[in-house]
């Protein structure tokens, strides 16, 4: 097992700086003494998210989210308590040797392959064989300094195999069909990749994971101008952006993020100076790499390719950054361009000004909306208009609907009034259908105060009276908190039982004594990978540890824990016997249901005086 001490645990929690830990996901602003910036945790369009150095505490004033650094971590990034310290001991130069509590394979022998691979094809684009591709290159401006820093290379002929040079240094024939860089013929294995110029492709983490290779001399007969890597163990699309290693210091220093859609309309923006720019390779946007997006920044520029694919990349894109609460801004580029060649073109100032001069995310999709449609045609226009008030009913800013519906009115002649009619008429039909659904899901609903609450459950929000919940929740939660930290208190916590109120607790409780009397001792990060299979009990250790409780504590404190548990199991039989005298008959059987209720209490008054 790993011996990680509490005390190194501590110390990552201590040297972790909250405000630049949040500010390496979330851009912060300083104001007075605090850092403000959009909350990551709900559909946030201003900053409503306080940090605080002093207090080492965040909050955000609308959805409650709040906790420290550790908190944030873990709720950023869907991850354990443990798992967010070994990330935030790799920041704060503290690593943490543990290995992470799902069982996941060790693809370092991929990378190595991967970076020896890469020199080999960087190797074949410096010898004598490479001086046609390195022409191709300079034609498409592609200099030495830019070849460098995106590692491009080449891949030669069948007499200059990477699968017999892979093979002979004692890697796997299968593994290198499996990570896509061999072919399995009736020859034996061969390279998949054949007399083309190899573009890297990087994970997040600045390892080589694919290769594009692009077709550069016209004489041979290849049919596919670009080949790419499948997806492998290591290469999955939708969970990557090209240049995202490079790019996200760049992004935390501009404030901004461009998306395109190529991978070399990123090196061209990147050659004349334009980091802070990533590519989605060609794919839809997932829901995977918005967030990776967002992580970034919530300034973002989508500058996908001129044509009517290019448009429809940019709306889909921006509504999937929108869901995460980024509203983009968007660059149009005429002549059916693509940036790469609108920079060549035009050059690099026209094109910086092109960034300068994008439009908010709503007006583009007016205009794109609007796009091949005849607003002349009667039946057109009815369909422009209804997906013009779908699009805007999403908007939540009161005037920022108001200016759009009456910058479309005045394009297509038609009354403002009209058209906020049939917005609200919409709004209202929307609205009607949520309640309907919500009633026949057995929900309360006031309409008046929009309040929504189940019939059949009860809902205890961040807000409830904390008079209510802390008495019995903080004590089951300090006996846990202690129980974490010394074995004695697990055995005294053997000795008396008490039966804690929380289901969950009940059973992490019953996990802590059964590792503590096995093992003779508690350590957080060994009782953690004991809980690798038990993902909900690792979430509420994260949560219990989180607590700002003192580190010492007195026998008496503890006493006392155990007294208010107690207290709350003899409440609990006190009710069930009440209940239970309700409904019986027989005298003879109340009266002792109610001998037991009397001695109970008095037992429950007798703690209370002790």
């Amino acid at each position: 097992m790993n011996n990680i001490s509490n005390d190194k645990l501590e110390e990552i929690k201590n040297k972790s700086d909250i405000v630049e830990v949040i500010s390496s996901y979330i851009p912060l602003t300083k104001k007075g003494r605090n850092y403000f910036g959009l909350c990551p945790f709900h559909d946030d369009h201003s900053p409503s998210m306080s940090v605080s150095r002093e207090k080492k505490i965040y909050n955000c004033f609308v959805c409650g989210a709040k906790g420290n650094v550790v908190n944030f971590v873990m709720n950023f990034e869907n991850v354990n308590y443990i798992e967010a310290l070994k990330i935030l001991g790799d920041k704060c130069g503290i690593p943490l040797n543990i290995n992470t509590y799902e069982k996941r394979e060790d693809y370092s022998n991929f990378y190595k392959i991967y970076e020896l691979s890469n020199k080999f094809y960087q190797n074949n684009l410096k010898t004598e064989l490479g001086e046609e591709a390195v022409k191709y290159l300079e034609k498409r401006s592609i200099n030495e300094d830019i070849i460098k820093e995106f590692k491009i290379g080449l891949a030669l002929g069948y007499d200059k195999s990477l699968t017999k040079l892979l093979i002979k240094k004692g890697y796997k024939e299968q593994d290198l069909v499996d990570i896509g860089l061999s072919n399995k013929t009736d020859y034996g294995y061969q390279d998949l990749f054949l007399n083309r110029i190899m573009f890297p492709l990087w994970n997040i983490d600045g390892k080589i994971v694919g290769y594009s290779g692009r077709i550069y001399n016209t004489d041979k007969k290849v049919q596919a101008k670009y080949i790419n890597t499948k997806e492998t163990k290591i290469f999955t699309k939708g969970l990557n952006l090209y240049n995202y290693h490079r790019a996200k210091n760049e992004v935390r220093m501009s404030g901004q993020v461009i998306i395109m859609e190529g991978f070399m309309d990123c090196i061209r923006a990147y050659s004349v100076g334009i980091k802070n720019v990533v590519a989605t390779m060609g794919t839809a946007l997932t829901v995977e790499q918005a967030t990776l997006i967002k992580k970034l920044s919530h300034n973002v520029i989508l500058c996908f390719d001129g044509d009517s694919a290019g448009g429809k990349a940019s709306y889909a894109c921006g509504n999937e950054l929108y869901k995460l609460g980024i509203n983009p801004k968007v660059v149009r580029l005429e002549s059916n361009l693509d940036p790469d060649e609108y920079i060549l073109k035009y050059g690099e100032k026209k094109f910086k000004e092109k960034l300068d001069n994008a439009i908010n995310f709503i007006d583009f999709k007016i205009s794109y909306l609007k796009e091949g449609k005849n607003i002349n045609d009667s039946v057109e226009l009815s369909e422009y208009i209804n997906s013009v008030v779908n699009e805007v009913k999403l908007i939540d800013d009161d005037v920022l609907r108001e200016l759009t519906l009456k910058k479309v009115a005045n394009e297509i002649n038609i009354s403002f009034e009209t058209l906020m009619n049939k917005l609200w008429k919409s709004i209202n039909d929307d609205e009607k259908k949520a309640i309907e659904e919500l009633q026949e899901d057995n929900f309360n609903v006031d309409t008046n105060k929009k309040v929504y609450t189940p019939k059949k459950r009860k809902v205890i929000n961040n807000e409830v009276d904390n008079k209510v919940i802390s008495k019995y929740t903080k004590a089951e939660n300090m006996i846990l908190y202690y129980m974490l930290h010394n074995k004695d208190i697990t055995y005294k916590y053997e000795k008396v039982f008490p039966y804690l109120p929380t289901k969950k607790n009940r059973f992490l409780a019953q996990e802590v004594m059964y590792f503590v009397k096995k093992y003779d001792t508690i350590n957080i990060s060994d009782f953690c990978k004991y809980l690798s299979d038990k993902p909900e009990l690792m979430d509420l250790v994260g949560q219990i540890l989180n607590h700002d409780y003192k580190k010492e504590y007195t026998d008496e404190e503890i006493k006392d824990y155990f007294k208010v548990i107690k207290e709350y199991n003899l409440n609990q039989e006190i009710n069930r016997l009440q209940k239970e005298m309700k409904s019986v008959s027989d005298k003879e059987t109340k009266l002792a249901l109610a001998n037991k209720i009397m001695n109970l209490k008095m037992g429950v008054c007798e703690d209370a005086r002790n």
